[in-house]
């Protein structure tokens, strides 16, 4: 009871603070006080029902960021994983480094590292879906908005969305010659070079070309002699990202437009930095041998990372005056390759060294080869009438074949195992919705969606034992999803909305554990939810809250490490969240503007009979009941939280402007995220239960409007926490953390 009172007393403290902000600017002279109260917060426009309309007439919760937004978070290097908290109830967390992120939202998500992995959480960048773990984190540059839809969203944005869907949405071309430079350099020879230029060709065409260079030098070190590391004393934590993109729109006259997209991303870096015996048994806190620039590695490569992704995609729209007819279809294509010291430390290390582990664990990819193809076909209607309908096909198909390699942990060049795998996978839909204004004030919305799956997975172990064993499976299920929702205009100022929707999500195969394969059932999801969007005071302030419930049906699993070291899927009968979330923002007068965020997120498993393995050689403190099968112990998980959900989260920016005359001002902002209370695993352990994550950032500078130049000072976690983000529970109390402090100066060029 006491948690969901911190809860109750953080949103009652923000909502105070909104009412209050009015009072707090009546204590300025009158002339000022009629200045302030031309300011107002602006206006947000969204597509997240595949039509741009006002967020506030938008039936269900939705969180956009901007580009100042994303500009801010980002400095220093940071990837899509700081994305994780901005929004109320997103967490991004991985295992995988740059290149392969995993969202959950509301709780659900899914923590399987695999690139054959499947997410609740879906990915849309420009109309198009980034489907695998493989293309999610393609970074983010020159983006308009980002928008975050909480699910289901099955009815337009199609398979695997019940979660939600993360919506991309980067700068087209226009009709005026703009652009944009800036260069970040920071600790640690953190480098960002990022410019887009808009280059009008015609009065029916133009092209916008944007580019990205993101660098940072080694900064940690490896202290053992391990025979493939450098010797300067600096051997991981470098990373060269280059990404660039092209559009190219035409429109060769009022009906007809095209958009042509091009992109392609070369990326090179260390993974994620294991840290083996940095946790203490019977503690969740980091130990003395935490040390984040240093680590002891006798495998792993310098857990190097290489990835390179292609893509093409058309998008033709043609205005047939009451509708408008719609078809994109685009193309992904993707290689990578990577290695681990999965363990964290060193087998043959002295007894009693803090860096010793049990045994040596080396893996990686070898190879990886993806190819990723989608179609979709959609005639909506136009206009502001009574009636607006849309309806579609989709079709999508994927191929990816992965060769993996475990290795003998100290430096060997061959592998001791081997196993190559390729999966095939296609779904295809047709949808539909409608929205009908049935009065002025009331309009209700209704959608359904019809999807079929199949995935096909094939693996052989071409190095190691069992030899030339192989594993093959197949599945597929087709369900129909559907949403129902109801929108009501109070005033110009307050909506009240509401919102049923069943989500779906296709079966999955894993096959880590060769020639042993296991699958999961398709999981269904029930959502309900109720709301408010508001605009206070005159506009200078805005409020949404939502409140929701949805249970899971047959949800999917992903039981990873314990004393087997295995990866394994499984579905629990039920699954069930609810809470909520209240976001806003305020211009509390003298040029300060508040927003934030806050979210309350229950979630539960419910399934009595469901066991999974527990730490190896009970490393951990297990706080689950323990039943014995045959001679192992299992952990029995019904009524745990699902993982990497935390039960609280917040966010919070203050932002100040100073004008200083002739078009120029200062600016100052000051942003923090929390997540608190939320397991690493499916079963709990007093050393994966986490307490509170938080991180704080701050930017500053000076910019002329007239000139577009900006100048600014950046420090991101400015307190230098390092928190735990992942584990790994097998062979030592093995961990790893987010990025530390960063710091560092940008200089921006707009025209």
């Amino acid at each position: 009871m006491s948690r969901r009172l911190v809860a109750l007393a953080a949103s009652a403290s923000g909502l105070a603070l909104l009412i209050a902000a009015p009072a707090m600017a009546q204590t300025a002279p009158q002339a000022e006080v009629a200045a302030e109260q031309a300011v107002s917060v602006d206006e947000i426009v969204v597509t997240a029902q595949r039509r741009s309309e006002n967020i506030r007439d938008v039936p269900f919760a939705v969180t956009a960021m901007n580009t100042e937004t994303l500009t801010a978070i980002s400095a220093g290097g940071a990837d899509i994983l700081s994305l994780s908290g901005r929004v109320p109830s997103l967490q991004v967390e991985s295992s995988n480094g740059r290149y392969a992120p995993r969202f959950y939202i509301r709780g659900l998500g899914n923590v399987d590292f695999d690139f054959t992995a499947s997410q609740p959480v879906s990915m849309v960048m420009d109309d198009l879906v980034l489907e695998s773990v493989y293309l999610k984190g393609f970074p983010l540059f020159d983006v308009k908005q980002l928008e975050v839809l909480r699910g289901p969203q099955g009815t337009l944005f199609g398979r695997n969305t019940p979660a939600g869907v993360i919506k991309i949405d980067t700068t087209k071309p226009g009709d005026d010659f703009t652009g944009y430079g800036s260069l970040t350099y920071g600790n640690y020879g953190s480098t960002r070079a990022e410019a887009a230029v808009t280059l009008p060709a015609s009065d029916t065409l133009s092209v916008r070309v944007a580019a990205l260079w993101n660098h940072r030098d080694d900064y940690i070190n490896n202290a053992w002699d391990a025979p493939f590391a450098k010797k300067d004393g600096k051997d991981l934590g470098n990373f060269d990202d280059i990404a660039g993109r092209v559009h190219v729109a035409w429109a060769p006259t009022d009906r007809l437009s095209t958009l042509l997209t091009l992109q392609a991303r070369d990326y090179e870096g260390t993974g994620t930095m294991n840290r083996a015996n940095v946790l203490t048994k019977g503690s969740n806190k980091l130990n003395d041998n935490f040390d984040r620039e240093t680590v002891w590695y006798d495998g792993g490569r310098n857990n190097f990372q290489k990835q390179k992704t292609t893509s093409q995609s058309l998008q033709v729209a043609y205005d047939f005056g009451p509708a408008t007819l719609t078809g994109v279809v685009g193309s992904f294509q993707g290689w990578s390759q990577g290695d681990g010291d999965i363990d964290g430390g060193v087998a043959s290390a002295p007894v009693g060294s803090g860096y010793k582990t049990p045994f040596n664990v080396e893996s990686g990819t070898v190879s990886s080869d993806l190819l990723q193809n989608t179609y979709e076909l959609r005639l909506a209607s136009n206009g502001d009438g009574r009636l607006g309908w849309q309806v579609g096909a989709f079709y999508w198909d994927e191929r990816i074949n992965l060769v993996s390699g475990t290795f003998n942990g100290t430096g060997g060049l061959m592998p001791t195992k081997v196993t190559d795998i390729v999966q095939k996978s296609d779904s295809w839909s047709i949808f539909g919705q409608a929205n009908y204004r049935v009065t002025d004030a009331l309009k209700l919305t209704g959608g359904l969606r019809y999807t079929d799956d199949s995935r096909d997975y094939h693996g052989k172990i071409v190095v190691g034992t069992p030899a030339n064993a192989e594993g093959q499976v197949s599945v597929g299920d087709e369900k129909v999803s559907w949403d129902v929702s109801a929108l009501y205009e109070v005033n110009d100022s307050l909506n009240l909305f509401a919102r049923v929707a069943s989500g779906y999500r296709g079966p999955s195969i894993q096959g880590r554990n060769l020639p042993v394969l296991t699958t999961a059932d398709s999981e269904t999801v029930m959502s309900y939810e109720a709301g408010l969007k508001s605009r206070l005071w005159n506009g200078r302030a805005r409020l949404n809250a939502t409140a929701y419930l949805y249970n899971v049906e047959d949800m999917q699993f992903t039981a990873i490490g314990g004393i087997d070291n295995s990866n394994r899927l499984i579905n629990a009968d039920k699954g069930q969240g609810y809470g909520v979330e209240i976001d806003g923002d305020v211009y509390l007068g003298a040029g300060f503007t508040l927003a934030g965020g806050v979210a309350w997120n229950h979630t539960e498993i419910k399934d009595k009979d469901l066991l999974v393995a527990i730490c190896g050689n009970h490393l951990c403190t297990i706080t689950d009941p323990i039943v014995k099968v045959g001679a192992s112990d299992r952990a029995a998980i019904d009524g745990n939280p699902f993982p990497q959900a935390p039960e609280y989260s917040a966010n919070l920016t203050l932002s100040y402007v100073r004008p200083i005359g002739d078009a120029q001002e200062l600016f100052a902002s000051t942003d923090w995220v929390m997540q608190k209370d939320f397991n690493l695993f499916l079963y709990e352990a007093v050393e994966f239960r986490q307490d509170t994550n938080f991180e704080g950032g701050l930017r500053a500078g000076w910019r002329d409007l007239n000139r577009g130049l900006e100048a600014a000072a950046y420090v991101r976690n400015i307190t230098d926490e390092a928190n735990v983000i992942g584990a790994i529970d097998f062979n030592n109390l093995t961990a790893f953390v987010n990025e530390p402090r960063m710091y560092g100066v940008e200089l921006t060029k707009r025209f």
